[in-house]
């Protein structure tokens, strides 16, 4: 007897899709996106979305990095200082709240109050601390650099085909001046915490869809053709400032992030999901994709996000030089590279 069940692809069920496979034979768990091998790609996000951006750079796809390194530069030096993580030098945006706040800022929309922080007689750019370890030697040094940066920013957004964004966090602190977002609390690289100043933000669902959907229309404004594609970071928290267990902060925040990224997809025909998430956290793997202390992403768990994110086959012939070599798909440690993560600095800053 026919039901509305009947028919239906073996990716609809679990036994024939999940659990009778092993999670090298999963497929099809995305949908492919039209153009994409084509199209000019920027990336920004969350720790996670690093390796995206090394994978679509190191497999000849057209990935945008608007803010290379100088030339004086040794490769070391230049990842140590936040180039070439991302399409832009802005370090690590956790939340929606911090890439909507990017944009208006980079289109002179907002500029933020509190956006320089001090430690001892260095000065920080609030906004992307991480870019700078050792800090510059003026607030106007600072500034200089950012309005550099901004305006590599403005480019990338009017000149990008899709935009790769990887949702990490709900959790934020802002300025209770003027509810600028930061990827840090104040006090853990530079800065001073002080509660009259900053305040713990948990963004809600309503909240973050009204960032997305506010950050896709002033996108299409500046440049009508720009597609989005949402993933969301596999990567638990590190602390919470919540009075919750860590572990069902995580599970909140993971949860709205992915209800969020299916409601925007759901929504828009210009918007898509990518499921790095469930590839990394789904029960195929076991928990076999994470490292010992079962935060960190293995090397092999970035390779098998990247094998659905862009199978071998469909990937673009490599130059002439580099003929009969392995595609650099991350399955060796040396392909990960060093990942740049504010958070994760967070329980060392308590004491951990």
């Amino acid at each position: 007897m026919a039901n509305p069940y009947t028919g239906k692809p073996d990716r609809a069920f679990w036994k024939r899709a999940v659990s009778s496979r092993h999670y090298s034979q999963l497929s099809d768990l995305a949908e492919p996106i039209d153009g994409f091998l084509d199209a000019r790609i920027a990336t920004a996000g969350s720790c996670f979305a690093q390796h995206i951006g090394r994978y679509l750079r190191n497999n000849g796809l057209n990935y945008m990095d608007l803010e290379p390194a100088p030339a004086i530069l040794s490769p070391k030096s230049a990842d140590r200082l936040g180039y070439g993580v991302y399409s832009c030098r802005y370090g690590n945006i956790y939340t929606s709240r911090q890439l909507v706040q990017l944009f208006d800022e980079a289109f002179r929309k907002r500029e933020p109050v509190d956006a320089i922080w001090q430690k001892g007689e260095r000065y920080y750019d609030a906004l992307r601390p991480g870019i700078e370890p050792d800090g510059f030697v003026s607030p106007e040094a600072v500034r200089m650099l950012r309005q550099s940066h901004l305006s590599k920013v403005r480019r990338m957004f009017r000149k990008l085909d899709i935009f790769v964004f990887t949702l990490g966090l709900t959790e934020c602190w802002v300025s209770t001046r003027d509810g600028t977002a930061y990827p840090i609390a104040p006090g853990v690289i530079a800065g001073t915490y002080t509660p009259q100043d900053y305040e713990f933000l948990n963004l809600r669902h309503r909240d973050i869809m009204d960032d997305l959907v506010r950050f896709r229309v002033a996108l299409k404004e500046v440049n009508p053709e720009a597609r989005l594609l949402f993933t969301v970071s596999p990567v638990p928290l590190a602390a919470t400032a919540t009075d919750n267990h860590v572990l069902v902060a995580t599970t909140y925040s993971k949860s709205v992030l992915r209800a969020v990224a299916g409601e925007m997809t759901d929504e828009f025909d210009d918007v898509h999901y990518f499921p790095s998430f469930e590839v990394i956290t789904g029960q195929p793997t076991r928990h076999a994709f994470y490292e010992p202390d079962l935060r960190s992403v293995a090397a092999a768990g970035v390779a098998e996000v990247m094998r659905h994110l862009l199978p071998e086959d469909a990937l673009p012939q490599r130059p002439q030089k580099a003929k009969g070599k392995r595609r650099k798909l991350y399955a060796d440690e040396a392909d990960v590279g060093y990942e740049h993560c504010e958070e994760g600095l967070l329980a060392e800053a308590a004491g951990e």
